[in-house]
């Protein structure tokens, strides 16, 4: 299952919603993402938090179309976003493409950054995307293939202590079952020398951020994996 997911940050675009909607997605809106969906010309299948960010008549026209709305009490531990990844996963999503992830607040931007993270996504492809930027993070024992122009940035960045065992290729940089350490800049600003890349980790967390193309045209992700 494929699920594309729009959270509550910055408005995308309209070329971002065409360039990764795929006919067949499910649509999945954690509450004020709904606004982005319906600009957007897509009707959610689901729509799932609080709904404080919802007015009632945008509700009553979602349901009439079939829309079906999971909610939760305003006053609970998780984000709407959290609480949207979570049930994506329980639906057994292997790709979720996240759009309207951060932008506005940046508490809130680093924190459905870290959602990425959730121990309940390993081993899925997630990605988040924003202003022509894609990010992934991988979890220890996983690899990941991408496929890109060559010049387009990569940057590789711990998470919550030592990324163990980094092997890179395709890249200008190469990690041949290197340490990152939290804390230290060093994964920042690799660059693809070829149009595909390989990351393996061995142990930890590793977010992955790609850069828009340089010429940013669109790219083939076809050849983009996660196992």
């Amino acid at each position: 299952m494929r699920l594309l997911l729009f959270a509550n940050g910055a408005a995308p675009t309209q070329a971002t919603v065409e360039r990764w909607h795929r006919p067949g997605d499910l649509i999945v809106a954690a509450d004020g993402g709904t606004r982005h969906a319906i600009a957007a010309g897509l009707i959610p299948h689901h729509v799932i938090g609080d709904l404080d960010s919802l007015p009632p008549q945008v509700r009553a026209r979602l349901e009439a179309a079939g829309t079906r709305f999971h909610p939760y009490p305003p006053e609970k531990d998780e984000t709407d976003l959290e609480l949207a990844l979570a049930w994506a996963a329980a639906q057994g999503a292997e790709t979720i493409v996240i759009l309207g992830m951060w932008g506005g607040r940046p508490d809130q931007s680093v924190a459905n950054l870290l959602l990425l993270a959730m121990p309940v996504l390993r081993g899925r492809r997630v990605i988040a995307v924003a202003d022509g930027w894609s990010v992934r993070c991988l979890h220890g024992g996983e690899r990941c293939h991408l496929h890109a122009r060559p010049g387009t940035t990569l940057s590789l960045l711990p998470l919550g202590g030592a990324a163990q065992g980094v092997r890179t290729e395709g890249l200008r940089y190469p990690l041949h079952g290197e340490t990152l350490h939290f804390g230290t800049a060093r994964g920042v600003s690799n660059q693809f020398v070829a149009e595909e890349a390989l990351v393996t980790l061995e142990r930890g967390l590793l977010w992955l951020f790609q850069a828009p193309p340089p010429d940013e045209a669109p790219l083939d992700r076809r050849k983009e994996t996660l196992r």
